[in-house]
Formats: structure tokens, C-alpha cells, sequence
């Protein structure tokens, strides 16, 4: 096995062809180990951090805007966590497959959630929201459009942008192919988990993306379970 390099072998998610029922049961899987793994905890750090960066005043929203948002959760987390602090927040969440979003759509929990079926990059984002991220997304994509990514969020968001994805190394190949080798139901997520993490990224290489894309003000993080926090500012 080699992690010396990312792998381009697609995963099953990208196919166009998987049964609704399968998505579902993927997504929800995918919100569980999320929960587990720290996923959330990571995107509610990158929220945190951004919005400390805005002099906002009482009464004006945050908005926040995900691509490739699959089933919700991470909004739905961030939704509950502003709640509870009292910050009037407008969330909305784009991803590309129609089943993601119809599942989003009917969790009771995503309720106040705005979803859009669309490619994010023909996604109408005016005015800007403050914050663009995605969460285990940019794996999904070469190198190339990898930069493509990094330009649009800095393009299209106000405050600036982060992403929350995978960091390639053995130990997490091995780890979540275990794992979900034994209690996984979904053959996306048995197939998929360890997939990802082949295709996530060393710590030189979304450097290198950064200083391509002339991304300049950025702070790139190191968080459990091998998963990279890349936060960029506009101002």
C-alpha cells in the first residue's frame, strides 16, 4: 500500500447510479462516525474562529454556506451550537447529488436549513455569505481541482473559508478499514472510509495548494482522528 502519493481511484459515492436507500443509510453512518471521530467538533472549531474574526453587531445574521453538504449534519451541528449561544445565523448547504439533498431535506432536525441540488460552482452566491466550508469534500477531487476549490471559496465568501478533510497515513487507512469492516451496514462506507483516506492529503501538499492558489492569510491545523483544519481569511 502506498501513502506516498494520492490515489484517484473514484469512490462509490460519485457514482450517479446508487439507490436512494443506499445514500441513506451511507449518510447516516457517515453522521455517526462524524459524531465519534471529531468531524463536528472540527467544523464547530472552524466556525468559532471565523466568527470571532467579524465585528458583527446584535441583530445581523452570519451566514454560512456548505459544499457538498451530503446529508446536513455539519449544518445541523452548527445550527444547534448558535442556538445555544444566541447568534442569529442563515445556513445553507449545496451538494451536487439530488439523493443528498432529499435526505437532508427530510430530517425533521434540518429544519430552517436552506438546501440546494447544484454543482457548487454554478451555485448563485450573491450576496456573498460570510463563511464558505466543506467537510470531506475536497478529497473527492485531483490536485488541480483542488486549487479550482480553494480559488472559488476565497472568491465567493466574505470573512474567508476553511475545510476540514483527511490526512493520508497509515495508521487511519488501517483504523477506519477495521472499523468499519466490523460495523458497518453500508457497503459505500466499507468500501468509501478507506478510499478517503488514500485519497486525502500530507501536510506539504495543501502547503503547496495554499502558495499556488496565493492564498496567503491561512492557518492550517492538525486535529483527531488524522484530519487537517485549513482556515483562510479574506480580511
Amino acid at each position: 500500500m502506498k501513502f506516498s502519493t494520492r490515489s484517484y481511484k473514484k469512490e462509490l459515492l460519485d457514482r450517479s447510479d446508487i439507490p436512494f436507500a443506499d445514500i441513506k443509510q451511507n449518510m447516516k453512518e457517515l453522521d455517526f462516525i462524524n459524531s465519534k471521530l471529531g468531524g463536528h467538533k472540527i467544523i464547530l472549531e472552524g466556525i468559532k474562529t471565523m466568527i470571532k474574526r467579524m465585528s458583527k453587531r446584535n441583530n445581523d445574521k452570519v451566514s454560512i454556506l456548505e459544499i457538498g453538504c451530503g446529508g446536513g449534519d455539519n449544518l445541523r451541528v452548527i445550527k444547534n451550537y448558535c442556538e445555544k449561544k444566541n447568534i442569529s445565523v442563515q445556513l445553507c448547504g449545496v451538494d451536487i447529488n439530488p439523493h443528498c439533498i432529499e435526505f437532508a431535506r427530510s430530517r425533521n432536525e434540518n429544519t430552517g436549513i436552506d438546501f440546494i441540488s447544484s454543482d457548487y460552482k454554478l451555485t448563485n452566491v450573491f450576496p456573498k455569505p460570510d463563511i464558505i466550508f466543506n467537510s470531506l469534500f475536497c478529497h473527492h477531487f485531483t490536485d488541480e481541482e483542488m486549487k479550482e476549490i480553494l480559488i472559488w471559496m476565497r472568491a465567493h465568501s466574505r470573512i474567508g473559508f476553511f475545510i476540514n478533510d483527511l490526512h493520508r497515513h497509515p495508521f487511519a487507512y488501517y483504523s477506519i478499514k477495521w472499523l468499519t469492516g466490523l460495523f458497518s451496514k453500508s457497503y459505500l462506507v466499507r468500501n468509501d472510509a478507506p478510499l478517503s483516506v488514500l485519497r486525502g492529503f500530507k501536510r506539504k501538499e495543501l502547503e503547496m495548494f495554499n502558495d499556488q492558489c496565493s492564498i496567503l492569510n491561512a492557518q492550517l491545523k492538525w486535529r483527531w482522528a488524522f484530519r487537517w483544519l485549513l482556515i483562510a481569511y479574506n480580511v
